[in-house]
């Protein structure tokens, strides 16, 4: 699993597409942090203030004057209106943006928002953190490894890195926040102790805390490309993802647990690329599993900082994610196939008009991630719990977890706007407990 190993991290090299999850989404992190400060009133309000968007106002959900700079893609190309209209003819209503009323609503399709100004890619890091490099108390330092966190007791008190051919310990003066991402962060908790002691004891490494929940929990949107041949090749343009629906794969639920984004190229899994072979003037919906019950697991493969870790994503282990997967796949091809897209479309590539068990192996053969991987430390009050409503680590002092990690359950669409609420979240619990004086935004 690609990850990305950047000022930035994941914002630095994904598709920028600014997805602020469902209302289910963060009325259920309330619930589960018993905390009303993350339902999705009160991160509604967040994201207003945080975002800087460019498009036609909306005050009652979007913000202007914030660090988030956010629109909707510009000058999309002509096959956005076409999957539209092939949307808005099989039932799924079209919206005026992506968030807002749309993440209220059971389905919903848009021009996708996105991170992107004037050609350049808006990286988390260029929004919040560059503005403020000449600041002495700020230090950036790149090229660092975290080999493990060290405690005095129950209280974590430093860390040690490594960093320029040497090994040094930082000592941290309140407390330590941890931000590595679903597969580091438990793989940098285990190492220093704070794990299942089972998985800890294989390794011998001292148990600090014993919570089994660290690595556990593992979810990702796993996906699956169709693929259609173009008469001509798309002009490349944007992200190349300028248009997404969300859906629902059975019509008794009250959330979509669907989404498929355009790509304006050909994209599918290895397996697939060799038993299809679609050509390069090809272009491809990409569905994902919204509400997977699919479970994975981080585990160790040895105590050391370069030991890999083991990722078992789980992928599709759960019978009713293959019955979702196949809806999913089904929702492709009717928007694919619809009279709006003829003109874009010579002949559908992949699946084609499989049914049965040659599906069922498409789509086995099709699954890839979403690039998603969150909850391996997840937030909340039960005994698989590894950090609480305030993002503390549970029977540790002076650590905390702000990133995806955290997550109770992975949210509906792309996650990076989640994990600035996470961090915002941070920010306001640590000014607050620390009596910490506001400072401005930058723009």
């Amino acid at each position: 699993m690609t990850m990305g190993k950047a000022l930035g991290g994941g914002s630095s090299i994904n598709v920028m597409i600014w997805a602020r999850g469902h209302k289910a989404d963060w009325d259920y992190f309330a619930s589960e942090a018993g905390d009303s400060a993350w339902s999705y009133e009160r991160v509604l309000n967040i994201y207003r203030q945080i975002e800087d968007w460019h498009a036609v106002a909306d005050p009652k959900y979007r913000g202007t004057g914030g660090p988030v700079f956010v629109q909707p893609a510009p000058e999309p190309n002509p096959i956005v209106a076409a999957v539209l209209e092939g949307c808005g003819s099989n039932g799924i209503p079209v919206f005026e943006h992506q968030n807002g009323r749309m993440m209220e609503s059971k389905s919903g399709a848009s021009v996708i928002d996105m991170r992107v100004r004037d050609g350049k890619r808006q990286s988390v890091f260029r929004s919040y953190v560059f503005p403020f490099m000449d600041r002495p108390n700020l230090t950036v330092l790149t090229g660092a490894v975290v080999n493990r966190i060290v405690f005095d007791g129950k209280k974590a008190a430093g860390v040690e890195i490594s960093h320029a051919g040497a090994h040094r310990r930082i000592d941290a003066g309140r407390e330590i926040i941890v931000s590595l991402g679903a597969c580091h962060t438990p793989k940098l908790l285990m190492q220093s102790g704070v794990g299942d002691q089972a998985e800890l004891q294989r390794f011998e490494i001292p148990v600090i805390q014993h919570l089994p929940g660290v690595g556990a929990n593992f979810q990702d949107h796993v996906g699956f490309d169709c693929v259609w041949e173009s008469p001509k090749a798309l002009t490349p343009h944007n992200t190349g993802a300028e248009v997404t629906y969300f859906c629902q794969s059975e019509p008794s639920l009250d959330y979509p647990d669907i989404q498929v984004c355009l790509a304006k190229f050909t994209k599918t899994s290895a397996e697939n690329a060799a038993k299809f072979q679609p050509p390069a003037n090809s272009w491809t919906l990409f569905g994902g599993l919204e509400r997977p019950k699919s479970r994975g697991r981080i585990r160790l493969t040895g105590a050391k900082p370069n030991d890999p870790i083991q990722i078992d994503a789980g992928f599709l282990s759960h019978p009713d994610d293959m019955e979702a997967a196949i809806s999913c796949v089904e929702m492709c091809r009717v928007v694919g196939n619809s009279a709006s897209m003829k003109a874009f479309t010579k002949r559908e590539i992949m699946p084609g008009k499989l049914s049965g068990g040659d599906l069922e192996n498409f789509i086995r053969d099709a699954a890839v991630t979403y690039w998603h991987q969150t909850c391996t430390a997840k937030m909340g009050q039960d005994s698989m719990s590894v950090v609480d409503g305030s993002l503390k680590v549970r029977g540790i002092e002076s650590l905390r977890i702000a990133d995806g990690s955290i997550m109770p359950r992975i949210t509906i669409g792309n996650t990076m706007a989640p994990c600035v609420i996470i961090g915002e979240r941070a920010g306001q619990i640590l000014q607050a407990e620390h009596k910490l004086k506001a400072t401005s935004r930058a723009r």
